[in-house]
C-alpha cells in the first residue's frame, strides 16, 4: 500500500493511501476532537468538532472527511480552526444541558481537553427522561444529533429500530413506533448507548452517572461467539459493559453481554456451602422449598462428606456406579481437571457436558466425515462469502453478534438462505427463505444433492476426485430424492429447492452454518452427514468464505469438549476406545485408564432411575431443567445414593443433592475458553469472591485429593500448561501468548504462527487426507402428530434469556424484559382458539403439562407452538422426548407431538 508523507503540527508523518486526516493522526497518538464520527460508522462529518487549517486553503476542514494527499501541512494545534472548534463544543454543551452531562462522556472529555467553557451559552431546556424501556434510558436532551446511535443501529447491528424524526432545530431521535422507546422494536442490544457521545442513550438506572473504578478486560459468559468485553466496576458490582474490538464482536454485544452480567450480584446467589439435612425429602415435585432442606457447613465439612459419600459409593459397587457432568460454561481448566477426576478419582469415563444435549451428533457427523469436530472456518469470514446457507438456527436470540455480520453481509451483497420450520428474523434479510415441515431436514437436504448430482451436475468433480471418498454411494442414495418426491415431505416447493441447490453450488464461495435445529432430533446425525456431503461434493470447503460451522451454543462448549468432558474421547478427541490413546494419557497422567467409553448424558440419567449409577458430582450443569422428558430426570436425579453439586444458586439440580458447594461466577475467575471459531481467549476476573465461595478449580482439586489423587494444582496457567500437552492443536499457544495477545486460534503448531482460520485447505486429517461421504437416511419426526397429540411442539431459547434460564433470570434487565412463561402460536390459531394474546394455554405431551402465556407469532406454521426451556415455572423439557440418535446419543429436543388447550380445561374439552 503506498504511503504518503503530510506534516500536522509541526510534524511529518505518514499516511495511508486513502486516509483521512483524522484516521491518520489516531494511528500515531494525535489526539483531535471528533464525536461524530468512529471507526465502523463511517463518516457523517456533522459534528465539525474535528476542524483543522490546511496549509494555502481559505476554509477549515473536517479532520474525519479530509483525505491526506502529500505534502500537505495541516495545523491542529492552537489558531482559528483550535478556536472554532472550541466554540463548536461550547454551543453542544449547552444544547447536551451543561453540568447533566454524564461525568466520562466524550462530550466532556473532549470539553476539558479543549479548554471550553460551560457557562459561555445559556443551557437549553432538559426534557423530560423517556425511561420506558428496562435496559436504555433516552435523555434527549443530551443529545447532540450526532447520528452516531442511528448508524450504530442501522448499519453495525442491522436492527434499523433508531432514526431521526423532524427537521431543524426540532429534529430528534425517534424509534420504528415513535414514542416512547419501550413501545419500540428495541431488543437491547444497546449498541446506541456505546456509540453515544453524550449519554443521551445510557443504560437504565443511572449506571452512566457513575465513573467506573476498576476495568478489566475479558470475555462474555454466554453463547459461543465468545465477544470480548471490558467490565466497568465501581463499588465491588458490575457497572456497565462494553463491547471491545475482539476478533469475534468487533465492539458489538447482545443484550445478555452487556445488560445481562449483574446475575452475580443475585441475593439468592450461594456464599456458604450447604448440607442435607438428615429428614429433608427429595421431591422432584416440590423444588421452590428446596432453601429448607439445607443448613450451612463450613468447607471442610462439606468437602468431607461431599468427597466421603462419592468415595463410599466407589468402594462399595466399583466407579462405574459414579457418574459426572462437567459445564460449557466454565473455563478451559475446569473442563480438563473435572474429566481427569472423574477418570482417575472414579475409575470411570461416565463424564459428560451439555454438548451432548446441543452438538453431539454434529461432532459424531463431523469427526466421521472430515476428521475434526470443530468449524472448519470463521464467523467473521460471512463478510467474504457470495452464498450463505443457515439451516436449522435462530442467531438473532441464540447468537446475537454472529446475526450481526451476516446482516452486515447480505446487506452487502451477499445470497443469504434461511431454512428452518420458523420463519426467524434473519428471514427478512434472505434472498430465499425454506420454512420446512419439522423433522424432514434430510429430504430437503437430500433434494438439494439430488439437483447437483442428477440433474444440474454441479459437482466439483476435480475435488471429489482429489480429496473425497465414497460419492458413487451417496449419488445412488440420492438418485430417488427429486425435489417434487422430497418437496411432498418437507412442504418446499420443487423449484425453490431447485434454486437453492443451483445457487449453493455455482456460489464461488459458500459457507453453511446451523444450530441446534439441525442436531437436536433423533436423526441429527444425518443431517449433518448431508450438510457434509453438500460441502464436499461441491468443493465448498478448506478455503476462506466457505465451509462448515456448526454455531455453539454455550460460551465454552468447543472448549470443553476439546478438554476431554465427554465419555468417548479423551482431551483432543483421542478415543477412549483406542489403546495407544489410553497408554499415551496413562502416561501423562500416571494412572491406569478403563478401556471401555462411558454412559452419556442421558443414559447416566436413565441407569440413575435404575439403580445402576449411585453417586454423582455436577458442576455447573443444570440437568434437572436440560434433560428431556424431566420427570424422568429428575426421578433418576432424586433416587442417587449421593449427589454433589457445584454451582451458583441453588437451582433445580442442586435442590436434588446431598452437598451444595457454592462456585466462582465467570467473572471471579481467571481462565481460558475456546468460542465457536476455535479462538482460545482469556477470562480474566473482574470482581471478588462473595462471602465464602471458592474458585472451582480449588474445589475441584480438593475434592479430587480427598477422592486420593496427589494433586497440587496452584492455579489456571499451571493446570492449561499440562492440558496444553495433552492436545496437539494447543501446541503453539503457551499461556503467556494468551497473556500477550488475549485471543489465539487453534489448531497453532508453533507459538510464531498466527493459527489455522481455515481448516483443510490441503487435506482432511483421515487416512490418505481424504474426506469421506456418509448417505443419510430419512426418518422424519421420532414422535410425529396424530389424533391424541395434533400440534407440534418445537423448543428453543429466547434472545432474552439463556440456556435453563439460572443465570438470566436473576439479571434484572432481562428478566424484566421476558419475565413469564410463553408458548408462541400462529396468529390464525390463536383466533381459532378463541383466544387473546396473553391468555393461559396449558400444552400437554405423552410426559407433562405446562401453562404459559400465549403470544402471536406470524413465523410459526400452523399447528405449531414453541416454546422456549428457560423457565421453571413452565418447563417446556418437561414436555420433550428423550428418544435418542444412535451415533450421536443426543435427544429429540425439537419436536415433538402435543395437546393445546386453554388453561383450565382437560386435555380433550376443545378441538386441539
Amino acid at each position: 500500500m503506498q504511503t504518503l508523507r503530510f506534516r500536522l503540527d509541526g510534524r511529518e508523518l505518514d499516511a495511508r493511501e486513502g486516509e483521512t486526516i483524522l484516521e491518520a493522526a489516531r494511528r500515531h497518538g494525535i489526539a483531535i476532537p471528533h464525536l461524530c464520527w468512529r471507526p465502523d460508522l463511517g463518516v457523517a462529518g456533522n459534528c465539525r468538532t474535528c476542524l483543522v487549517e490546511v496549509e494555502g486553503e481559505g476554509r477549515l476542514a473536517a479532520a474525519c472527511h479530509r483525505r491526506v494527499e502529500p505534502g500537505m501541512v495541516v495545523r491542529a494545534r492552537g489558531g482559528r480552526a483550535a478556536r472554532v472548534r472550541r466554540g463548536v463544543l461550547e454551543l453542544l454543551l449547552a444544547e447536551a444541558g451543561g453540568a447533566l452531562l454524564r461525568r466520562d462522556s466524550e462530550l466532556e472529555r473532549w470539553a476539558e481537553a479543549e479548554g471550553a467553557r460551560r457557562d459561555r451559552f445559556r443551557p437549553d431546556p432538559w426534557p423530560a427522561a423517556d425511561l420506558s424501556h428496562p435496559a436504555i434510558a433516552v435523555e434527549r436532551g443530551a443529545c447532540i444529533r450526532c447520528t452516531r446511535c442511528v448508524r450504530a443501529c442501522r448499519t453495525v447491528q442491522g436492527h434499523d429500530v433508531l432514526g431521526m424524526a423532524g427537521r431543524g432545530a426540532a429534529s430528534r431521535i425517534a424509534f420504528d413506533l415513535d414514542d416512547p422507546m419501550g413501545a419500540s422494536l428495541c431488543v437491547g442490544c444497546g449498541e446506541c448507548v456505546q456509540a453515544c457521545p453524550t449519554g443521551a442513550l445510557a443504560p437504565a438506572g443511572g449506571a452512566a452517572l457513575r465513573q467506573a473504578k476498576a476495568l478489566t478486560d475479558s470475555v462474555c459468559p454466554y453463547c459461543g461467539v465468545g465477544c470480548q468485553v471490558r467490565i466497568h466496576v465501581h463499588a465491588g458490582r458490575v457497572l456497565r459493559t462494553e463491547g471491545l474490538d475482539g476478533p469475534s464482536n468487533r465492539r458489538r454485544l447482545c443484550v445478555k453481554g452487556r445488560f445481562g452480567l449483574d446475575y452475580v450480584h443475585h441475593p439468592e446467589r450461594l456464599t456458604r456451602p450447604l448440607v442435607r439435612l438428615p429428614d429433608a425429602p427429595k421431591d422432584p415435585d416440590r423444588l421452590d422449598g428446596a432453601r429448607t432442606w439445607f443448613r450451612e457447613a463450613d468447607w471442610d465439612e462439606a468437602l468431607a462428606r461431599a468427597a466421603g459419600g462419592l468415595a463410599a459409593l466407589r468402594a462399595r459397587h466399583g466407579g462405574g456406579a459414579l457418574a459426572g457432568f462437567g459445564s460449557a460454561k466454565g473455563s478451559n481448566e475446569e473442563a480438563y481437571l473435572f474429566q481427569k477426576l472423574v477418570r482417575l478419582g472414579f475409575g470411570s469415563h461416565n463424564v459428560d457436558h451439555c454438548t451432548r444435549l446441543c452438538h453431539a451428533s454434529s461432532v459424531a457427523a463431523l469427526l466421521e466425515g472430515i476428521g475434526s469436530g470443530a468449524v472448519s472456518n470463521q464467523i467473521e469470514e460471512v463478510l467474504e462469502s457470495e452464498v450463505l446457507f443457515l439451516i436449522g438456527a435462530n442467531p438473532a436470540a441464540n447468537h446475537p453478534v454472529a446475526a450481526t455480520f451476516l446482516r452486515n453481509a447480505a446487506r452487502a451483497g451477499a445470497t443469504l438462505i434461511v431454512a428452518d420450520p420458523r420463519r426467524t428474523p434473519l428471514a427478512r434479510d434472505a434472498r430465499l427463505v425454506l420454512q420446512f415441515r419439522p423433522g424432514s431436514d434430510v429430504a430437503l437436504l437430500d433434494a438439494l444433492l439430488h439437483v447437483i448430482i442428477h440433474e444440474e451436475d454441479l459437482v466439483d468433480h476435480d475435488f471429489v476426485r482429489a480429496r473425497v471418498d465414497g460419492f458413487e454411494a451417496l449419488a445412488a442414495a440420492v438418485a430417488p430424492c427429486t425435489p417434487e418426491r422430497m418437496a411432498a415431505l418437507c412442504d418446499v416447493p420443487a423449484d425453490t429447492l431447485r434454486a437453492v441447490a443451483r445457487t449453493y453450488a455455482r456460489a464461488r464461495r459458500a459457507m453453511i452454518l446451523w444450530g441446534m435445529g439441525v442436531s437436536q432430533h433423533t436423526h441429527g446425525t444425518d443431517n449433518v452427514r448431508a450438510l457434509i456431503a453438500l460441502a464436499l461434493v461441491t468443493g465448498q470447503i478448506g478455503r476462506r468464505g466457505t465451509g462448515l460451522h456448526p454455531l455453539r451454543g454455550q460460551n465454552n462448549v468447543q472448549g470443553a469438549s476439546d478438554a476431554g468432558l465427554i465419555p468417548m474421547m479423551l482431551p483432543g478427541y483421542a478415543p477412549v476406545a483406542d489403546a495407544e490413546a489410553r497408554v499415551r494419557f496413562e502416561r501423562l497422567w500416571g494412572a491406569r485408564l478403563a478401556a471401555e467409553p462411558g454412559l452419556t448424558v442421558v443414559e447416566i440419567l436413565d441407569a440413575a432411575a435404575r439403580g445402576e449409577i449411585r453417586g454423582m458430582y455436577i458442576v455447573g450443569e443444570n440437568p434437572a431443567m436440560s434433560d428431556p422428558n424431566l420427570a424422568h430426570a429428575r426421578e433418576g436425579l432424586a433416587r442417587l445414593d449421593h449427589l454433589v453439586v457445584q454451582d451458583l444458586f441453588l437451582t433445580e439440580t442442586a435442590a436434588l443433592a446431598d452437598v451444595v458447594l457454592p462456585a466462582s461466577a465467570h467473572l471471579e475467575k481467571l481462565g481460558s475458553y475456546t468460542n465457536t471459531d476455535r479462538r482460545v481467549q482469556l477470562g480474566r476476573p473482574a470482581l471478588p469472591l462473595p462471602g465464602e465461595a471458592r474458585q472451582d478449580l480449588w474445589i475441584i482439586t480438593e475434592m479430587g485429593r480427598r477422592l486420593g489423587l496427589p494433586w497440587t494444582h496452584r492455579g489456571a496457567a499451571e493446570v492449561y500448561d499440562e492440558m496444553r500437552a495433552a492436545i496437539p492443536a494447543l501446541a503453539g499457544i503457551p499461556w503467556r501468548r494468551l497473556e500477550r495477545e488475549g485471543a489465539v486460534t487453534y489448531p497453532c503448531p508453533r507459538e510464531d504462527h498466527p493459527g489455522h482460520g481455515v481448516l483443510f485447505a490441503d487435506g482432511f486429517p483421515l487416512p490418505g487426507g481424504r474426506a469421506r461421504l456418509v448417505p443419510a437416511t430419512h426418518r422424519g419426526p421420532a414422535e410425529p402428530p396424530d389424533r391424541a397429540y395434533p400440534w407440534t411442539l418445537l423448543t428453543g431459547r429466547l434472545l432474552e434469556h439463556w440456556h435453563t434460564g439460572a443465570m438470566t433470570r436473576r439479571a434484572a434487565v432481562l428478566d424484566a424484559l421476558e419475565p413469564e412463561p410463553v408458548a408462541f402460536l400462529h396468529p390464525e390459531d390463536l383466533a381459532a382458539l378463541g383466544l387473546a394474546p396473553g391468555a393461559a394455554v396449558t400444552v400437554a405431551t405423552r410426559r407433562g403439562r405446562v401453562t404459559a402465556r400465549a403470544r402471536p407469532d406470524p413465523g410459526l406454521r400452523r399447528g405449531e407452538i414453541f416454546m422456549p426451556f428457560c423457565y421453571r415455572e413452565a418447563a417446556a423439557n418437561l414436555l420433550t422426548l428423550d428418544a435418542l440418535d444412535p451415533w450421536g446419543r443426543i435427544p429429540e429436543f425439537k419436536c415433538c407431538a402435543a395437546a393445546l388447550a386453554p388453561a383450565g380445561r382437560a386435555h380433550g374439552e376443545t378441538g386441539t
